[in-house]
């Protein structure tokens, strides 16, 4: 956990490694000036409507379809929807329905709970008020049908994972599983499903994950960069072993290359004792027509 403990302080105090880090610089100054409008718990207010509107639907099912983000219903006055569909719970219905539900509530309720030691109340509102933002829009693209709100949950996930990749879950408190497995399943459903759909579909997907693309995608492009470099860096080091390798039989003492590094190229052994390739060999020892 220490390493999650880091990235949490050092993301509080400021964002990114290189402390250029434009969005989170204004994220800080906007706390100083309007953190007080902040919700605290704001994702645990999330859970206990959703428990709500779980219990209302047991006794009037058709109650969801009043909640739902369509947007054909909200461009004709219903713009209720463009809220309470945060409301509405993924699971329900049956035994096991209830039972996905209850785990569904207690892993929200989790996740909500480790991003706001980890991102502060404000900025967890900023983050959740964004992804509702980018939900709608996603919605406007995709008009023809509901939207849910499963992305938004997701990239909750997703910005949960970044900070404790390595934290330890019990799922049904019996299954241990680091929460970055959870996040790279989800994940991998959001993929296959995008692969699979249409081009209208996938960009309202990824406009739905907007607000965690905005808020990580900087730092993820860094660190593939970063990766990419010391990835290029081990490559020429390796390269350099091979050419510095002992077992090498010809190195020339001018440019140190070897018929290893240059299979083309020809040596030659000079009166002082010493190999030279033939675009170093001294001019005294080149014999005529060569």
């Amino acid at each position: 956990m220490k390493s999650g403990i880091d990235g949490v302080l050092h993301f509080r105090n400021g964002g990114s490694e290189s402390g250029d880090s434009s969005l989170m610089n204004w994220l800080d100054r906007a706390e100083v000036k309007f953190g007080h409008l902040a919700i605290p718990g704001l994702v645990r207010i999330v859970v206990a409507f959703n428990t709500l509107v779980f219990a209302l639907s047991i006794f009037s099912p058709n109650f969801i379809d009043l909640l739902e983000l369509d947007i054909n219903r909200v461009m004709h006055g219903e713009v209720w929807r463009l809220v309470t569909y945060i409301f509405i719970p993924s699971f329900g219905g049956g035994t096991f329905g209830l039972l996905f539900l209850l785990f569904y509530l207690m892993f929200l309720w989790f996740v909500g709970n480790a991003l706001e030691q980890a991102m502060g109340s404000f900025k967890l509102n900023v983050f959740y008020f964004l992804g509702m933002l980018c939900t709608t829009i996603g919605a406007c693209i995709a008009r023809e049908t509901a939207f849910s709100n499963g992305m938004l949950n997701s990239t909750l996930l997703f910005a949960c994972a970044h900070f404790y990749p390595d934290l330890i879950i019990s799922i049904w408190g019996i299954i241990p599983v680091k929460l970055k497995w959870v996040a790279w399943f989800t994940g991998a459903l959001i993929a296959f499903a995008f692969i699979f759909d249409t081009w209208i579909g996938r960009l309202a997907t990824i406009a739905a994950m907007g607000n965690y693309l905005i808020f990580f995608g900087p730092e993820m492009l860094r660190n593939a960069r970063h990766r990419s470099e010391v990835q290029t860096r081990r490559r020429r080091f390796e390269r350099d072993m091979n050419v510095d390798s002992p077992l090498s039989l010809h190195r020339c003492v001018v440019c140190g290359r070897t018929e290893h590094s240059s299979p083309h190229l020809h040596f030659r052994v000079s009166k002082d004792g010493n190999e030279y390739c033939m675009d170093h060999l001294p001019k005294v020892q080149k014999q005529p027509g060569e």
